[in-house]
């Protein structure tokens, strides 16, 4: 009916696509700051709360109340850290649609999902190192606190940041085939990958790099969403 498809037909399909090019640029940006700032935050609390390196082996330091409580914060932040990453890949994904390249997208999905279950597998074995304490009547164990220890850490920078590089990569090869990311972005992003891939298990708190790319694509992607709301057109 004409009256029909002037309510409800192509004028309310064009504005609906050019709705959700606009918000969904903006809902991947504002997840990728929230999950920045959460995984940040706890990779700076776990690096606090578990020592790293030679000193650290054979020592359990749980009974320290401010370390306990550091790491504690963190296994609590890495729950919501994942769910805000995988809302960003969701939120960029949909903003590519149907011009994605089939290849890219499934290496830019993959590896952020294997990279969201081993940060959650680091978590479970930093969570391990808290049941390793003892009250201070009993002897430590350092044991379980040595293979706890180990196994978070090399969960977390040497497979979950090595995925990190993939995702960091592929999303930086999409940027740039579509446009959408400009020239310095693309190499920073090439810059962090081989830094997660090659220094992250050997130099500690690399592994920062990570988070401060996201945070750095998340500003680039509200900014150019923010310019690319319409004006209202003016009256008359």
């Amino acid at each position: 009916m004409p009256g029909a498809d002037a309510e409800g037909g192509p004028g309310m399909q064009e504005s609906a696509p050019g709705r959700r090019a606009l918000e969904t640029p903006r809902a991947a940006g504002l997840a990728g700051v929230v999950f920045a700032l959460l995984l940040a935050a706890a990779m700076v609390l776990v690096r606090l709360g578990i020592p790293e390196g030679a000193d650290a082996a054979g020592a359990p330091v749980t009974a320290d109340s401010g370390r306990r409580a550091a790491l504690r914060t963190a296994l609590a932040l890495v729950p919501f850290a994942g769910i805000f990453f995988l809302w960003f890949i969701g939120a960029v994904r949909a903003h590519v649609g149907a011009v994605e390249d089939k290849f890219l997208a499934t290496v830019f999905l993959g590896s952020g999902l294997v990279f969201t279950a081993t940060m959650f597998g680091a978590a479970a074995a930093a969570s391990a190192v808290l049941g390793a304490h003892r009250p201070a009547a009993l002897l430590p164990v350092p044991g379980p606190w040595d293979f706890g220890r180990h196994f978070a850490y090399t969960l977390m920078t040497e497979y979950a940041m090595r995925m990190a590089a993939v995702f960091v990569s592929s999303l930086s090869v999409i940027g740039h085939r579509l446009g959408v990311l400009p020239r310095p972005l693309t190499v920073v992003g090439f810059l962090t990958a081989l830094t997660l891939l090659f220094v992250s298990p050997n130099v500690p708190w690399a592994e920062l790099v990570f988070p401060a790319w996201s945070l750095l694509i998340s500003v680039h992607i509200l900014t150019a969403s923010g310019r690319a709301r319409p004006r209202p057109a003016a009256p008359g």
